[in-house]
């Protein structure tokens, strides 16, 4: 039932390898698609003869692609420690990396709700047999929720139930599918899917939930990937982030 889904954007855009002089390609965290789909959208309006190429998936697993040579030129982390180690690879060009927009990390349940779970503490119940969540190892919204239970004393119970998702898009399609009784997501994913599942609750955080973003540190980067991200920054590019439910950092 739970099988690993592999972005296929992003996993064809890491096969080409190259991308054509008037593709600016922007790789950004799973939870951003909605909001960047537009974005990319406007800005090609604002920009005529530039084709702007989106790839979504974790951000960990993004950054492995442009460490391997994959040819994106702006990185748009749901963390910051995604952004440190692209930092720290000199996979970004450290003096443009600025933080955009802030979220928060919710747990949602099936809009059934067949365990009855109200809160993070029913997550212990024998009803609940399967919790979903970004695995921690390479997706923001499981650090911080692995984070947020440990220190509330919640983690113990939620791994041992654990069904780790790739991508926070696919833990919050097992929720809606019912697959789960419950599960952790980005507040904006769950905005999406109102009709499928409800929020119990938000998450405290051991530390706010912002994402930075950057432009890759590369030879031939497109001549446009800072007015894309200045667009982003921008007041227009602002509303239509908070037309998805991001908040300004």
């Amino acid at each position: 039932m739970f099988k690993r889904v592999v972005s296929v954007a992003a996993l064809s855009l890491f096969l080409q390898g190259t991308a054509q002089a008037d593709e600016l390609v922007v790789a950004a965290a799973a939870s951003l698609t909605n909001a960047f789909k537009e974005l990319a959208g406007q800005f090609e309006a604002d920009n005529p003869g530039t084709k702007v190429l989106t790839s979504f998936a974790a951000s960990d697993v993004l950054l492995q692609q442009i460490v391997n040579g994959a040819p994106v030129d702006v990185f748009a982390s749901a963390d910051q420690k995604a952004m440190n180690k692209a930092e720290e690879a000199k996979a970004v060009d450290p003096a443009t990396r600025k933080n955009f927009v802030q979220n928060q990390v919710v747990l949602i349940v099936p809009s059934d709700n067949p365990a009855k779970v109200t809160n993070a503490g029913d997550l212990g119940k024998p009803e609940v047999k399967r919790v979903a969540l970004g695995n921690p190892a390479v997706v923001p919204v499981g650090r911080y929720t692995q984070a947020a239970l440990e220190k509330a004393g919640q983690w113990e119970a939620v791994k041992q139930r654990e069904i780790l998702g790739q991508n926070v898009r696919q833990v919050l399609d097992y929720v809606a599918r019912g697959e789960v009784e419950a599960g952790f997501v980005f507040a904006t994913d769950a905005a999406i899917m109102k009709d499928k599942v409800d929020v119990l609750e938000v998450l405290k955080t051991t530390e706010p939930v912002t994402y930075p973003i950057a432009l890759v540190q590369r030879e031939g980067r497109h001549d446009k990937a800072q007015a894309f991200q200045d667009f982003v920054m921008s007041e227009s590019g602002q509303q239509v982030l908070a037309k998805y439910g991001f908040a300004k950092p």
